[in-house]
């Protein structure tokens, strides 16, 4: 069974991708795993690999959702794009971006009240990978 949060931030990850695509980024995968953890959206942006954390929420008075990025989840993060970009033999530019989605529950449905995308959201140390 879907949990309600599960419903929420697959509704949230299907918001985060349209909107990259009408910026012209070129989705390249989502929900990518590894033995490290799981990246939202991977995506090629000009030159350079983009990999998203899509964060949704129906507000933000426990704070924004970005801040649920801990550092423990940016290592995460980073750690799996570095295997991503080994395995896929990727010597490249890469970004860490979040993307914040607002939306609330009508009845059955969510709906989308904003987004928010924050570019380069964190950097990675190699030294810490």
């Amino acid at each position: 069974m879907i949990t309600e949060n599960r419903r929420l931030g697959d509704f949230g990850e299907d918001v985060a991708e349209k909107y990259l695509k009408k910026k012209r980024y070129k989705i390249l995968c989502r929900n990518y795993q590894n033995r490290y953890g799981e990246i939202d959206i991977i995506a090629r942006y000009k030159k350079d690999i983009i990999f998203v954390e899509v964060k949704t929420r129906p507000d933000n008075v426990f704070g924004s959702p970005a801040e649920y990025v801990t550092y423990g989840k940016r290592l995460k993060i980073s750690k799996c794009a570095k295997w991503y970009m080994a395995e896929n033999n990727m010597d490249c530019g890469a970004r860490f971006d979040v993307i914040e989605v607002y939306a609330e529950k009508l009845g059955e449905k969510y709906v989308f009240k904003e987004i928010n995308h924050i570019e380069g959201a964190f950097e990675v140390n190699d030294m810490y990978l």
